[in-house]
């Protein structure tokens, strides 16, 4: 039930007329001004007669500022009496306090203000440059609209603030970002989309900057530039308190850093989570499952894992294996298969719970952990089911049911031995809009779920599998679907456990709030679940809506530990907010089999990986909805080597689109896989990087590397796989021509070995067939690479072959490498860190040797070098290990 706000707050809130404009708001007055060397405080005042143009004004604001370390500026603005909703500490902690080095006198942000009406600005101490000043519109602070304006440099370049489909660039003109996930396919254009990062980064001659707010409501950003107002940035936030983090950098790579330190680093993933993942909507049975994973092996693609979306459900509800077209001993056959063979298998697991299944909905419902409606009964909607309920996250006993049935689905003996979860639908989706009178009856009306399809007697045989990995003789009698359960038509009603602390102002309108997003569906109850409905201490969802995945992730991945407890924990997710990198992956959702959106999926990896700090990224690759095509996929296999998780999947409307479906594809597949084999280890060493300090060091836009270079700042689809490794995909659809850029910087071509000085200009290579990728090597690194992949099916065995060091001198012939080696799997592994370095000849190997490997590197290839002996560069017979430091002279000098 809600929470009945105090009524001193109410006293303090603003009851005149509403005023026709925002315009029209009197803004604040600071006073009583607290200030010490690294910490703030002051109140802020209505400086006049409220304006309550989208709710009440409140009246007492408090202001605190903190310069929590040289290079971040902490300045929040939130209700003097803390009963405005704020963001619970268990879903995201962001550092409060000082580090006790810093102060106003020697950090690199400078904080001032102006006391009527209030207004702040955030400078840069080295050159006095304004990077945030507030001063252009007077602040609005009400119990369901919240305004800050911040004025800009004219056209600036910004990134961040997702999740869309617009452009790497944010636009300047005119343009609204709204942040409150949805679930949409085909990934529109000026769309809000699953998930929410109110962060982005500034990129001024080349020095970077960045500001985060720490705020879940949703909101409008608007980006415009107009005669009287100038270039200006606007939030527009419909609850919530304005909870800033302002970031110094100067450089790109240091933003990043500094925004790791406030939202936390990305998880550690395992080695083998980097191979190939093949998945489709639509398997019909487990037989088809077993087909695909036969038919990959007999057209040598190496496939790492194969993953099941709803079809192995029955009826499609969450914690069930359809009887018959996916029953428990078959698809145990199937999993152990997988493993047998050093393969591994995933399935999806969507949120709510299925009134149909009395199991799972009995036991959330003797854990009270569902979300209620305003009136104290349980919600219930409609999802793939039918009829369901959603789980309440922030509920004590929540963690317990969920996790509680990860440990019993997937129990390794009992139930399907999975190596990790992809759980979907998270934004939350909700099938029956509001008002929904009815969901039992608009599921049946709505054919949710569907009758299953036919249970298949014959299938071909699968040389290699088990005997009984066979279809069931069947007659149309076991076709017969399950009839749905009665909604239970009494449920008691619990009221929830009020904190009366930060969790959201009463008297709301929730549903359809007075200042209305630009959600690009509707209302905010579209599509999703309702906005009024509480939870667990009085929360509401209006206020948590975006972070409904969070608390999905946190407590799959506690599951998933319980499971296997010194694991890592492998989560795939659709819907994400702000600091979910430190416990999930992504994929980039139902996308179509689209140039556009093979296009769009390059600076999506970029701005997840570098700058929302969720490395582990990925696209449908050849496209989730509508027919993909031969060409379309083959280039797409050859793009999708580069993402950090590469996975084929497909929808149920969709052609099949397995790699070796196409002799074309099947052979950009082939090589695609053997590359990226080849460069696991360097990439894997990157990636531990960036779990250490958030260093983005994964897939980095090229204004990172070469901030100095404005030309680097609109380049949207060339990025760096890793620090050293250029990628330059086709940007043209039908075409055999790259026009690719490259910055004043020696670059060696990744096939070839061939030198190519870069001149800060754009150049054009022809004759790239659908089985080529343009691949450049920075000079000035080593790379690490692997050995005879032609030879190996899986990670697994990559990991028994040998390396070799492909050395790419700089200007002066030297060049610098890394490489991390652990056991790739466990939490608490031993490792070994070795730092690699090249000096016109000498090569030199030091660092930690805490793990121990059997495989040496068995050579050194200089590029750029040589005496005619290597079409490619000049090679070096080494056979050294890895377990101790040592150096050689490779020329003999």
């Amino acid at each position: 039930m809600r929470r009945i706000l105090n009524t001193a707050l109410w006293a303090s809130l603003a009851a005149s007329a509403t005023a026709a404009t925002v315009d029209d708001c009197p803004g604040y007055t600071l006073s009583n001004l607290v200030q010490s060397q690294s910490s703030w405080t002051a109140d802020l005042s209505l400086s006049g007669d409220a304006c309550n143009v989208y709710g009440e004004d409140i009246n007492d604001l408090k202001l605190l500022v903190e310069y929590q370390t040289d290079s971040r500026l902490h300045v929040k603005i939130y209700d003097a009496q803390e009963q405005v909703y704020q963001i619970p500490k268990s879903t995201l902690s962001p550092p409060t306090g000082q580090d006790g080095s810093s102060t106003s006198n020697s950090s690199d942000l400078v904080f001032s203000y102006t006391e009527n009406p209030f207004s702040f600005a955030v400078q840069r101490r080295s050159n006095q440059e304004t990077l945030f000043n507030s001063s252009g519109s007077n602040l609005i602070f009400e119990s369901q609209y919240v305004r800050l304006r911040t004025s800009l440099p004219l056209d600036p370049f910004l990134y961040g603030l997702g999740e869309d489909s617009d452009s790497f660039v944010r636009e300047t003109n005119n343009y609204t970002r709204t942040l409150w996930n949805i679930g949409i396919g085909m990934l529109p254009a000026h769309s809000n989309l699953y998930g929410s990062h109110p962060i982005y980064i500034e990129m001024r001659n080349g020095t970077a900057h960045g500001v985060f707010l720490f705020n879940s409501n949703g909101m409008d950003i608007k980006i415009n530039q107009t005669e009287e107002d100038g270039q200006y940035l606007e939030y527009n936030t419909i609850g919530g308190v304005l909870d800033f983090y302002f970031l110094a950098g100067p450089s790109p790579a240091d933003v990043s850093r500094q925004y790791a330190g406030v939202v936390g680093t990305p998880a550690q993933q395992s080695y083998w989570t980097y191979g190939f993942h093949q998945c489709k909507y639509g398997y019909q049975d487990v037989m088809m499952v077993a087909d695909v994973v036969y038919n990959y092996s007999q057209a040598q693609i190496p496939l790492e894992t194969m993953w099941t979306d709803i079809d192995y459900m029955d009826l499609r509800r969450t914690w069930t294996l359809d009887p018959q077209r996916f029953p428990l001993h078959k698809m145990q056959e199937l999993v152990s298969y997988l493993h047998d063979h050093q393969q591994h298998y995933i399935v999806m697991v969507d949120p709510p719970v299925s009134l149909n299944d009395s199991d799972s909905y009995n036991k959330a419902l003797s854990s009270d952990s569902f979300l209620r409606n305003s009136n104290g009964s349980i919600f219930v909607g409609t999802m793939w089911p039918g009829a369901v309920s959603y789980i309440d996250w922030y509920h004590p006993n929540a963690e317990a049911f969920w996790t509680g049935e990860i440990a019993s689905f997937f129990d390794a003996k009992d139930g399907l031995d999975v190596d990790g979860i992809w759980i979907d639908m998270n934004d939350p989706q909700n099938f029956c809009d509001y008002p929904c009178q009815n969901p039992v009856q608009s599921a049946i009306d709505n054919d949710i779920p569907p009758a299953p399809p036919a249970v298949r007697t014959t299938w071909p045989p699968l040389p290699g599998f088990p005997a009984d990995l066979q279809p069931p003789a069947s007659d149309a009698s076991e076709n017969v679907v399950t009839p749905r359960s009665p909604y239970p038509r009494s449920i008691s009603a619990t009221s929830a456990n009020v904190t009366g602390n930060m969790t959201g102002l009463a008297g709301r309108n929730l549903n359809t709030p007075p200042y209305a997003l630009n959600n690009s569906i509707g209302p905010l109850y579209t599509g999703s679940i309702w906005p009024d409905l509480v939870g667990y201490g009085g929360y509401v969802s209006y206020d948590t809506h975006n972070i409904f995945a969070s608390g999905m992730i946190a407590h799959t991945r506690e599951g998933l530990l319980k499971r296997r407890p010194n694991e890592r924990p492998f989560i795939i997710t659709r819907s994400t907010f702000a600091g979910d990198g430190r416990k999930t992956g992504h994929w980039t959702g139902d996308n179509g089999s689209e140039w556009a959106q093979y296009l769009i999926s390059i600076w999506q990896n970029m701005e997840f990986a570098s700058i929302f700090q969720i490395p582990t990224v990925g696209a449908d690759v050849c496209g989730f909805n509508l027919n993909t095509t031969e060409h379309l996929c083959a280039r797409w296999a050859m793009l999708g080597a580069w993402y950090p998780f590469y996975r084929n999947h497909a929808g149920d409307t969709s052609n099949f689109q397995e790699f070796y479906r196409w002799p074309l594809v099947t052979e950009a597949a082939q090589k695609a896989i053997r590359t990226r084999f080849a460069l696991i280890d360097y990439f894997y060493t990157a990636f531990t990087q960036q779990t250490v300090d958030g260093s983005p060091t994964t897939i980095i836009p090229l204004f990172y590397e070469y901030p100095n270079d404005v030309a680097t700042y609109n380049i949207s689809y060339q990025f760096f796989f890793g620090p050293s490794v250029l990628v330059s995909p086709v940007t043209v659809e039908n075409s055999t021509s790259v026009e690719l850029y490259l910055p004043e910087d020696i670059f060696y071509d990744y096939w070839t070995g061939q030198q190519v000085n870069g001149t800060g200009s754009t150049i054009t290579l022809d004759n790239i067939t659908y089985t080529d990728i343009p691949v450049h090597i920075r000079g000035g690194s080593v790379l690490p690479r692997r050995l005879n992949t032609d030879a190996v099916n899986t990670t697994t065995q990559l990991r028994d072959q040998d390396f070799e060091f492909v050395i790419a001198p700089d200007a002066d012939g030297k060049a610098t490498g890394n490489l991390f080696l652990d056991d790739g799997l466990s939490l608490d592994s031993e490792s070994s860190t070795l730092s690699v370095s090249f000096d016109n000849g000498h090569l030199a190997v030091t660092g930690s040797f805490a793990y121990s490997v059997d495989v040496k590197v068995v050579s050194a290839t200089v590029l750029g070098q040589g005496n005619g002996t290597s079409s490619y560069g000049e090679s070096y017979s080494l056979n050294r290990t890895l377990n101790a430091a040592w150096s050689t002279d490779l020329y003999g000098h």
